[in-house]
């Protein structure tokens, strides 16, 4: 069978057109899971006790196991469990809270290394001046150590839009549920998988562009410092 190049045409701007719903998660994903990651690097790199052991259990567990093992068992598992104790969770929010959870335990990781990277000496130089643990962590380490982990972040966040084409598995209806649809529907398979590879490639292609001219700009601004 050959393929049918009008199709491809024709199908693109309506994946486009959904492309919202991709976009909103993946964004929503990311910063919800880098938020909680800073807090899990600080709390395993400071070694907070019991907190610490939590969530080096939790990195293991969302590095070590399937992401769409984690959607299936959170959204016709866990939720239908607790349906008459919690709000009713839409197929959305139930991958929004999973991709942020999963997203948050590497991208904790690649925080914890990078701040890890940091020499110990100058911790202990910015609290001989005065500052506190949480001033010198904020003030002195962490821009250091987000420079270090910028590009291993920017994977993690290139890794989540692509991630979000899993969900079409439990009813969201982005840009994978709108190809695999119209592809069912003329048996053109093959060229609704080409526009999946097409407009994700796309899409992961201008986040590596962001990531080239943010790590430009770092640079300078760590040369304007020194």
């Amino acid at each position: 069978m050959s393929l049918d190049f009008k199709f491809i045409v024709r199908l693109i701007p309506i994946m486009l057109k959904y492309s919202t719903v991709t976009i909103k998660l993946s964004l929503f994903a990311i910063l919800l899971g880098f938020t909680l990651s800073f807090f899990i690097a600080i709390v395993v790199y400071a070694k907070v006790p019991v907190l610490n052991k939590f969530f080096k259990v939790y990195i293991s567990f969302f590095r070590g196991t399937p992401l769409m093992a984690q959607l299936f068992c959170f959204y016709f598992g866990i939720l239908p469990m607790f349906s008459r104790l919690v709000l009713k969770v839409s197929s959305f929010q139930a991958a929004l809270i999973i991709l942020s959870l999963a997203s948050s335990a590497y991208m904790a990781e690649s925080l914890r290394a990078a701040i890890s990277s940091i020499h110990k000496g100058q911790m202990e130089a910015a609290q001989s001046i005065g500052m506190t643990y949480v001033q010198a962590m904020f003030r002195i380490i962490l821009p250091q150590a987000i420079k270090v982990a910028t590009p291993t972040l920017f994977s993690s966040f290139i890794n989540i839009i692509k991630d979000t084409s899993l969900v079409f598995a439990i009813g969201v209806k982005e840009m994978m549920a709108t190809a695999q649809l119209e592809g069912a529907s003329g048996y053109r398979y093959l060229e609704a998988y080409i526009c999946v590879l097409l407009v994700y490639w796309g899409i992961t292609s201008l986040m590596g562009f962001f990531q080239r001219k943010i790590e430009i700009r770092l640079g300078q601004l760590v040369g304007e410092t020194n």
